[in-house]
């Protein structure tokens, strides 16, 4: 795992070294082990590197056996044994142990087809010296993040945004309308940012740019494709393709552990991990959460499992003291709250292991939101006409907020495709019509359906719940769920690993007809059914929490004070109606609305401000503190064995 940066000259002029220096330096957190660099006239290459895989031969980056193709990664691949083997056959010829080397010949053999033969998570840059050819390229699914800038005469990418913002061309200008629909998802959907000129590589997408003109295209896609067969089919087939990707997950040569919450997902990968090795597993918790909290749960969970386990409780203090300098690791503003939990189970881990599996990426392929239910029980509307479904609607609309069955006639006749924007839909178009400052170019802003519309119109075959999961996959899964996974555990130098989001699960459980995936009167059924010979019961069963944060709690107690100062003092007035934002604050401290998701994206949106734009926090790039402690406690193990 790593950081790579790139820059390249449009108009052939040599590369800015000192430029690239300064890019690569931002991302130290990823790669505290190792940096180099590749300069060849008009392009320049900067990597950090965490070493995981040849820790003694991974240096990037890295070239052909010509030195004709330079290559950039970031990530795992998890089949490069198998490729390799193939690359030897076929004549080439391999100076180091690393899955990075492998990338570099599959180019060489198939060109642009080699993205097809890679199973695992990446970010790939690609310099073609005989073609003057840039390539870079995202993984199927978008576990690890790659952003682009074409300015005048340039085009540069780098792992984090951070390190684009040292290119002087580029502007810190606020992007209006992915504010806008930050509001609405809680993060900016792709490919846009809350920058003006920064833009995200789509997953399963590449770029090409040659003689001064680039493009993005599409390398691959993802599919549902339900097969008749029996659910224990299903059942045991699940079973084993998670057994094989967990195992293929472990490749590494340093430490590694688990992060385990309450649920069943990462519950099954530490039990898959604990069948072949002694496993150390990771939890957080806060204090203020009461019932809702993990640790018990994981506690148990732990001890059933055998595994080495450790916790950390965080309190609200803790918490927002550390949000701004985490809200600046994440580049862009993402209000999740538990974000900033993954940050602080990932820095308990980051002081024992270099590497951990979690269970990201399980709802999304498994049916696992509980709001995947909603088209089941709203089935009577579909008998209704669409008319009369939207005179329903405007009668539910007159009801008071929080009265009985207004919710359930607002759902029932609103279609799917209006009402569904993912797991966050925050604030309704009208909502932000009511604070967000009308500028000229919100007229021409792209609605919240507009994002979501590209996504339906693919699945339009589709039931209802598998459109949901569809639409997830390509939003929250990268937008939300990866996005935080990968900058909360790289602040940390840790690497995540993500054993659902494998390319050969997918594959299998696409084949998993809706209704076995939510039967039984629960979730992802299919997944709960095919660990229940390697998990107790009730951890099978248990309703998943993910590491819940108490920040309703927090809004109208510790967290009431300093949020109204942040929102009352900060310089946006331009952007949006502060009073309207402390109105909600008020609304929610005296508990007559639960304003707190809402209040939560303007708090987090000022921070990024701060630190972006506004440059009133100011943060030095550097390796975390738990990097040390892991190095120390490393050399101490080795000495003991040794007889120091």
């Amino acid at each position: 795992m790593c950081g790579i940066v790139g820059y390249l000259d449009l108009c052939g002029n040599p590369c800015d070294r000192a430029l690239l220096s300064a890019m690569n330096d931002q991302m130290i957190h990823r790669g505290p082990d190792d940096e180099g660099y590749y300069f060849s006239d008009e392009v320049g290459f900067g990597f950090r590197r965490l070493s995981i895989i040849d820790v003694g031969g991974g240096h990037q980056p890295l070239a052909n056996e010509d030195a004709t193709v330079w290559l950039l990664f970031n990530g795992e691949i998890y089949n490069y044994k198998e490729l390799r083997g193939e690359l030897v056959d076929r004549g080439h010829t391999f100076k180091t142990e690393t899955d990075s080397e492998v990338i570099v010949h599959l180019y060489e053999e198939y060109g642009m087809d080699f993205l097809t033969k890679l199973r695992g998570m990446f970010a790939i840059a690609i310099w073609d010296e005989v073609r003057r050819m840039l390539v870079l390229a995202r993984d199927l699914f978008g576990i690890k993040p790659l952003y682009y800038t074409a300015g005048s005469g340039f085009l540069a990418f780098a792992s984090e945004i951070k390190s684009l913002l040292s290119i002087p061309e580029v502007s810190r200008d606020i992007d209006r309308e992915s504010f806008w629909n930050y509001l609405t998802f809680q993060y900016v959907p792709e490919p846009g940012t809350m920058f003006q000129d920064v833009k995200k590589l789509p997953p399963a997408h590449f770029l090409v740019c040659q003689d001064g003109r680039w493009e993005v295209k599409r390398y691959d896609q993802l599919a549902f494709a339900p097969l008749d067969m029996p659910v224990n089919y299903f059942v045991q087939g699940t079973l084993d393709v998670l057994r094989t990707s967990v195992r293929a997950h472990m490749n590494s040569d340093v430490p590694r552990g688990a992060f385990l919450s309450s649920g069943v997902d990462s519950s099954a990968i530490v039990a898959l991990l604990r069948e072949l090795e002694e496993v150390q597993t990771f939890t957080v918790g806060f204090e203020g959460a009461g019932g809702q909290s993990e640790l018990e749960f994981a506690k148990e969970t732990a001890r059933v499992l055998g595994t080495q386990h450790r916790d950390t409780v965080v309190s609200a203090k803790t918490y927002w003291d550390a949000l701004p300098r985490l809200v600046y690791h994440q580049d862009e503003p993402v209000a999740d709250p538990s974000a900033i939990a993954l940050y602080f189970v990932a820095e308990l881990a980051s002081q024992y292991v270099t590497v951990v599996l979690s269970g990201e990426g399980a709802d999304e392929i498994f049916g696992g939101y509980t709001i995947y239910r909603e088209p089941l029980s709203l089935r009577v509307f579909d008998y209704i006409p669409l008319g009369v479904r939207r005179t329903l609607g405007g009668f539910a609309e007159l009801l008071p907020y929080g009265m009985k069955g207004r919710g359930f006639l607002l759902r029932g006749s609103t279609p799917l495709e209006e009402r569904f924007f993912g797991n966050a839909n925050l604030f309704s178009e009208r909502d932000k019509q009511e604070f967000v400052r009308i500028h000229p170019e919100v007229e021409r802003l792209r609605r919240s359906t507009d994002i979501t519309k590209v996504y339906y119109d693919r699945a339009a075959n589709y039931d209802p719940v598998t459109k949901m999961q569809f639409l997830d996959l390509h939003t929250w899964l990268p937008g939300d769920i990866l996005m935080k996974a990968d900058k909360m555990t790289m602040a940390n130098s840790l690497e995540l690993r993500v054993p659902f989001l494998d390319k050969e699960v997918f594959r299998f459980a696409a084949q998993i007809p809706f209704d076995y995936r939510l039967s039984n009167g629960t979730t992802k059924n299919v997944l709960r059914e095919a660990v229940r010979s390697i998990l107790p019961s009730e951890v099978a069963e248990r309703k998943k929490l993910g590491f819940p944060v108490p920040l309703r709690k927090w809004l109208r107690e510790e967290f009431y004070k300093p949020v109204r100062e942040l929102i009352g003092g900060c310089p946006l007035d331009d952007l949006f109606d502060k009073e309207y934002v402390l109105q909600m604050l008020e609304e929610h401290k005296s508990g007559v609305r639960d304003h707190a998701r809402k209040v939560w994206a303007i708090v987090v949106f000022v921070l990024w401000y701060e630190a972006f734009v506004g440059n009133t926090r100011v943060f030095v790039p550097q390796a975390p503190e738990s990097v040390k402690i892991r190095r120390e406690r490393m050399y101490d193990a080795v000495g003991e064995s040794h007889g120091i």
